[in-house]
């Protein structure tokens, strides 16, 4: 770390918390080293788990033919499909709660010490072999990412001088990298021990990755900003008395609603997987209808809400499919896919460093490319570039259809398919995923400002619950049927957009 740490130059013009002599990295605030790191291990953690989870839960008893190891939970792909679904919108459903407790409760510093724990604790359960405890992990890592996601980046902004300090966008940047950076080692590391050697001895290398963040972090907080400590718009003491009465309220009801179902001995898996779905589309739905229909937005807002419905509508169907790659792909990658490449080991897991390679790879690209065609004035437009990353998440499904195919009978494909069809995913995702973050903040009405980024993360929910529901179905999201169904649908979805751009550019008003 300290090799990355320069010295700042003296003068003025230096932002907040940055003088003369002090070092900085990478001539950023010295609290983003901090941030970075923390970041890039909580993202280890995630990532190195998500590598594992479907794969655990479909594995049982050890092969002597393949020399698997056994020792998963032996379930149904359908299963394991949903269990994976519902698991990832969560984590993108409680950014919402989690930044309320920064906002309102704990300060940004100090709801992500506690999501730090919280995650540890989780990937510590995930060690321990049982059922049970894998629930109560999974519970637990979805809540301490929720937290933790929606107050970090929060933090990074805290260390410049306001939107207008030149070095935001590029600290940004930096702290991106730490994302990806975190997310495509994880795999070669916990995903090739859980896969090769132990599965709960993956989980463990996890909440290591995660313990070696929250150590960065705490070390580290001296080198923050004073704003993360502060509690932006506290509780009043009635407003905590009747947070926690209705808290109370809904644990109790729960309590007794599941008790009862246990006691009748009707309980199975899908009396917690199928509420908890129904309320990842429901919860979403809501929250959009409430905010359109705030009668303290004036006719402007009210515009650019209606107009915002259609990126959010878009954005779910984007990421449906493209969350599949934990999931679906995976799972064809694992029991489809020639485990070799130029004679090397090539393990499934490794599949899931592909997205974060291409993404570091391609990113700087993309940028450099909006840029020229913005200076030729040819630059798409934000609706366009929705249209384009449906039409290519859609592709990919449908080149994914060929390999199914060459597979049916028991052949195992080559490996270079799947690394196409996640090119395909991440070039979609490069003209979809950043323009949507920059459009939610340019579009987000003022009552409504700091709260429209968890609205975005909602779309993520409801695609991924979307998944989930159709696996609990009884849809095989495996077949090549509704692989082209997906398919159509989001290419579709992608044409319906460039086709009424028109309008939702005039309901877009000055945003462009």
């Amino acid at each position: 770390m300290a090799s990355s740490l320069t010295t700042a130059s003296s003068g003025p013009g230096g932002s907040a918390g940055t003088s003369g002599s002090e070092k900085t990295f990478f001539g950023h605030p010295r609290g983003l080293a901090t941030l970075f790191m923390t970041e890039m291990w909580e993202r280890f953690s995630y990532y190195g788990m998500r590598a594992l989870l479907v794969l655990y839960l479909v594995s049982g008893g050890a092969d002597a033919a393949t020399g698997s190891q056994g020792g998963g939970l032996a379930m149904t792909a359908a299963t394991a499909t949903a269990i994976y679904s519902v698991y990832v919108s969560m984590v993108y459903l409680m950014a919402m709660p989690g930044g309320w407790f920064g906002d309102r409760v704990w300060g940004a510093r100090k709801t992500v010490t506690v999501a730090g724990f919280v995650i540890m604790a989780g990937h510590a359960s995930l060690a321990i072999p049982g059922q049970a405890m894998f629930f109560v992990g999974l519970a637990l890592v979805a809540a301490g990412s929720g937290l933790l996601k929606a107050n970090i980046s929060t933090m990074v902004g805290h260390l410049y001088d306001g939107p207008d300090d030149p070095r935001r966008d590029g600290g940004f940047t930096l702290f991106y990298i730490g994302i990806n950076l975190g997310a495509f080692v994880a795999p070669f590391v916990v995903g090739t021990v859980g896969e090769k050697v132990n599965w709960h001895l993956g989980f463990a290398l996890a909440a290591v990755g995660m313990g070696l963040g929250l150590l960065q972090f705490l070390i580290g907080t001296k080198n923050l900003s004073p704003k993360s400590n502060l509690v932006p718009n506290p509780l009043s003491a009635a407003e905590r008395k009747n947070v926690l009465v209705k808290v109370c309220l809904v644990l109790v009801a729960a309590a007794v609603f599941y008790g009862v179902v246990v006691a009748l001995g009707m309980y199975t898996l899908n009396w917690a997987l199928v509420p908890i779905t129904l309320a990842g589309l429901i919860i979403p739905v809501a929250v959009l209808v409430r905010i359109k229909r705030d009668k303290d937005l004036d006719k402007t807002e009210q515009s650019k809400m209606t107009a915002y419905i259609w990126f959010f509508v878009a954005a779910a169907v984007f990421w449906m499919i493209y969350d599949q790659g934990g999931s679906t792909l995976s799972l064809f990658a694992d029991d489809k896919t020639a485990d070799t490449v130029f004679g090397l080991g090539f393990p499934a897991t490794w599949y899931q460093s592909l997205n974060p390679l291409f993404v570091m790879a391609l990113a700087p690209v993309f940028a450099w490319l909006w840029l020229w065609l913005s200076r030729k004035n040819q630059e798409p437009n934000t609706i366009v570039k929705f249209a384009m990353g449906l039409v290519l998440v859609g592709a990919s499904f449908f080149v994914f259809i060929v390999p199914m195919n060459m597979a049916g009978d028991g052949t195992k494909v080559s490996p270079m398919w799947l690394v196409s069809i996640y090119m395909i995913q991440t070039i979609g995702e490069l003209c979809l995923s950043p323009v949507g973050l920059s459009v939610t903040t340019k579009m987000a009405p003022q009552k409504y400002a700091s709260q429209m980024m968890g609205v975005w993360f909602l779309a993520v929910t409801a695609g991924d619950c979307t998944t989930g529901l159709l696996s609990l179905a009884g849809v095989d999201l495996n077949g090549t049927g509704i692989i082209g169904l997906q398919a159509a649908g989001a290419v579709l979805a992608g044409f319906a957009v460039w086709a009424y751009r028109k309008k939702v550019q005039a309901l877009m008003g000055s945003v462009h």
